[in-house]
Order: C-alpha cells, then structure tokens, then sequence
C-alpha cells in the first residue's frame, strides 16, 4: 500500500476538525487551571490548525496543484458529520479532569481519536467545511473500479455528482480534494 504525502496537513485537517471541541472545552474551562491559560490554549488549537489548512488550499492553489477527475461512483457521506459529533464531541467534551488521572486519561483519549482520525482517513471531516457550505463524498473513479487509484475525498458544494461527471479539484491530501467554488 502506498503511503500518503503531505502528512502535515493530514495531521492540520486532524486537529481543525478536532476546533469545535476545543471551543467547548474553552468556554467549559478546566477547575484546576486558570481560564486565561485554557483560553489561550484553545485558540492556538483553533486558529493554527485551520490557519495552516487555509495555507495548504492557497499554496495548491498557487502551485495549480489541480487533479481532473471523472466519477465513477460517488458516496454521499454528510451522515458522517453526525456521527462525528455524537461519537467524538460529546464523549470528549463530558470527560472528567478533575484529577490529574482523569486529564491523563482525557489526553489519552484525545490522542486515541487523531490517530484514528489519522489512520482511517476520516480528517476531512471538518465543521468549519459544513458551515461553508462543502459536502462530502467518497469518490471511486472508473480505474479504481477496476483495480486502480483508492476512492478519495471530494468536499465540494454540489448536491449531488453523477457518474461520468468530470470535476476539477484541488489537492489538499493525497486522499481529499476541494473542488473550489463557481465564480
């Protein structure tokens, strides 16, 4: 299996689609620690991340880093943004970190979650994406039907995409592109 590049902005779309809860555990706070600190923290962890993917959707713009690519099949996945609430969020958010073994057990878990993120390439899934407008869908094009090029990610602002559809999108990942808006 071939490895992705561009792991750094991987890891940036990891930790941007991780903002909405470090913004509840800003406004949450953590007891033991002063809220100027929890504040501070949770912004770096908020604007850098998604500062950093707005960089990488402006240097693949710079560099014409554009893939054409006809649909095969196309998988909506806006369902996904539901379970990614439900499954990550919440849990995280109502975590416990009162002693220092809770907080250790909370940074844990959050470490757990990247790497899953990471892993199972699910780092498109991205609120500030959905507030924009962008939908997600996997795409299979015709050679991988036949055994070519893995499906990957499309977040664009369509509906829907046919078969046989031709996009032109933008690499962010080796596995998610971003079909920019129509003028």
């Amino acid at each position: 299996m071939k490895s992705e590049g561009l792991k750094f902005a991987r890891l940036m779309m990891v930790l941007s689609s991780l903002s909405p809860l470090f913004l509840l555990w800003a406004v949450r706070g953590f007891g033991h620690l002063p809220d100027r600190w929890v504040w501070i923290v949770c912004a770096l962890l908020v604007i850098s991340p998604n500062l950093i993917l707005w960089l990488r959707v402006r240097v693949a713009i710079a560099r014409n880093d554009i893939k054409t690519i006809t649909v095969h099949e196309a998988d909506d996945h806006r369902e996904h943004l539901l379970v990614y609430l439900f499954a990550m969020l919440i849990p995280l958010y109502d975590a416990n970190v009162g002693s220092l073994r809770d907080a250790t057990a909370t940074v844990i878990a959050f470490v757990f979650i990247v790497f899953l993120f990471w892993h199972l390439n699910l780092h498109y899934m991205n609120v500030l994406f959905a507030i924009m407008g962008f939908h997600v869908f996997t795409i299979e094009t015709a050679g991988a039907a036949i055994g070519g090029q893995q499906p990957f990610v499309l977040l664009t602002t369509r509906n829907s995409i046919r078969s046989d559809t031709q996009i032109r999108a933008l690499r962010i990942s080796d596995s998610v592109y971003l079909e920019p808006r129509s003028p």
